[in-house]
């Protein structure tokens, strides 16, 4: 008697629920073909890429429907939900996605807004700004983007919450106007509910332009539409998910801002199939970081080496002809060596290269747990330029040194400004070119806990690692005694931009003039405890 009554209920309910979709799905259509049909002229969206006239027109476009190649918002809430709140949240999600899927656009949103951000601190919530756009980028077609640009003014329409959106659609996109949904904070934390987007405002600030008369609307097939807005578009072009799939990946070269920094653990788009098998690869993947870093710590180099390319660990080492980065000749003073800053192992993949275990490595700032783990011996500078400038002195009477004058780690095909402490240390400096790559997470953080960066990246099951030594370079210590204070100076800048350049050319990057303060400002919201230090003479920029 009662399992009859129980599938009876249940079949009720999922009828019930179903009726209500499609009956709102109907009256939703027949709302719109009432209030549009006479006001507007539907097309498609090929016809757009033939208009010459955009730049006269106010570009009204739905973000997720017109803008990105992908029709799934769930990787940028797991994104949210890996990065701000944690492991437990990320399974959570992944656990009700197949709920999300059955409920409906609408309602699915709901859950994913709720899972990701109920609780969360509002003040520090940082993904948007630095995890976020990377993702976003990857996923806007370049066709769309060029008639975004060719446009006057630019509207987004979102139905995602606008703190996830609004910094990229902004500031990397220079969209003038994002409507969004705001997320509602009680005492300073998310609740995890939406509130409705307030298009009046905005439309007002539209329609207060006099160089943009015309409104022409670009909006995803088969997607709700914002009447307040979209009402007072003249034309409406739609995409079809057919168009989608003939969009090309936009260039990084064609980003209107070069994304030179951003955060977050997860290299890889995770979308749900990814996400599983991430998740699922977590467990194995930190017995493998543990196997390989215990391998590095406890057995010789010579044998350390094909052991960890055993494990998956890849690691390619480049010498000039003449050897120059391994000459063992007896000296005085130990070599110097110059890298740009990849990953907190930049050092001890040095060593192995050299195969020296008596290198030294100078860094700005290392966590404890790293100086307890490293297998070479490591210095922490204290910013004082003459204070650090007598030290390094003193430790290359011991032996070899390296440092990364970028002061931090950069990702992207970027290289930092390079300080220029480092030229007055010596007669010779050996440049360095490291580069590394990584599957799924990334081995440095700005806003995360620094002492697990490197077990992150030795938890990827293939971590590349490529060693470059460059031709030595002489340095200003061998500049006549009589030259000038101000031409010493100059020198100093001089060699640091000049090795800047080396290295930059010899890995096929950009040289730029931005600091550690000014990743850390964007990525973290504070300086990155450093301070400020003359500009570079480096003349490129991203």
């Amino acid at each position: 008697m009662l399992r009859p009554f129980f599938f009876k209920s249940l079949f009720f309910f999922w009828y019930r629920f179903l009726f209500r979709q499609l009956k709102s799905l109907i009256g939703f259509h027949r709302n719109i073909s009432n209030t549009f049909s006479s006001q507007l002229k539907w097309q498609k969206y090929l016809s757009l890429l033939q208009r010459s006239d955009l730049s006269d027109h106010t570009l009204i476009f739905d973000v997720e429907g017109a803008l990105f190649k992908s029709s799934s918002l769930f990787p940028y809430f797991m994104l949210v939900a890996f990065e701000a709140g944690g492991l437990l949240r990320a399974i959570v999600l992944i656990l009700l996605y197949p709920l999300v899927s059955l409920v409906g656009d609408d309602m699915g949103l709901k859950i994913m807004v709720m899972i990701c951000f109920f609780g969360m601190k509002a003040e520090s919530f940082r993904v948007g700004r630095a995890v976020l756009p990377k993702f976003f980028f990857e996923d806007v077609g370049s066709e769309i983007f060029q008639v975004l640009n060719r446009g006057g003014k630019k509207v987004g329409v979102t139905n995602l919450p606008q703190v996830m959106v609004e910094s990229f659609l902004r500031e990397y996109l220079q969209i003038d106007f994002v409507v969004g949904r705001k997320l509602k904070v009680f005492r300073g934390y998310f609740v995890g509910l939406m509130e409705e987007r307030n298009t009046t405002h905005t439309l007002e600030q539209v329609q207060e332009i006099k160089e943009c008369s015309d409104m022409i609307g670009i909006i995803g097939f088969n997607k709700i539409l914002d009447q307040d807005l979209f009402s007072h578009c003249k034309e409406i072009y739609l995409v079809g998910e057919a168009d989608k799939r003939g969009w090309q990946k936009l260039p990084k070269d064609k980003y209107p801002k070069a994304l030179v920094f951003h955060d977050g653990r997860l290299a890889v788009r995770p979308t749900p199939f990814d996400t599983l098998a991430m998740l699922m690869w977590v467990p194995l993947g930190l017995l493998l970081a543990i196997m390989r870093i215990c391998i590095a710590l406890s057995i010789p180099y010579k044998v350390a080496t094909p052991l960890l390319c055993y494990s998956g660990l890849r690691f390619t080492v480049s010498m000039p002809k003449s050897s120059l980065g391994l000459d063992n000749s007896p000296n005085t003073k130990g070599h110097l060596y110059v890298c740009n800053h990849r990953t907190l192992l930049d050092p001890l993949y040095l060593s192995f290269a050299l195969k020296k275990n008596n290198l030294i490595a100078v860094t700005y700032s290392l966590s404890r747990m790293s100086e307890i783990l490293a297998p070479i011996k490591t210095v922490r500078l204290t910013r004082n330029r003459d204070r650090d400038a007598k030290m390094m002195k003193e430790l290359l009477q011991q032996g070899d040194l390296a440092v990364c004058p970028e002061g931090t780690t950069c990702r992207e095909p970027y290289l930092l400004r390079f300080s220029p402490l480092f030229s007055e240390m010596c007669d010779e400096i050996t440049p360095v070119a490291i580069d590394s790559h990584v599957s799924m997470f990334h081995g440095t953080t700005a806003g995360g806990l620094k002492c697990l960066d490197p077990v992150f990246f030795l938890m990827n099951p293939f971590p590349i690692y490529s060693v470059k030594l460059l031709h030595k370079v002489i340095s200003i210590t061998r500049s006549s005694s009589s030259t000038t204070c101000d031409h010493k100076e100059n020198s100093r800048y001089d060699v640091a931009n000049h090795v800047q350049r080396e290295i930059g050319n010899a890995l096929g990057f950009e040289c730029t003039q931005l600091t550690r303060k000014d990743k850390y400002l964007m990525l973290a919201g504070n300086e990155g405890i450093v301070v400020s230090n003359s500009t570079s003479n480096c003349k490129s920029k991203p």
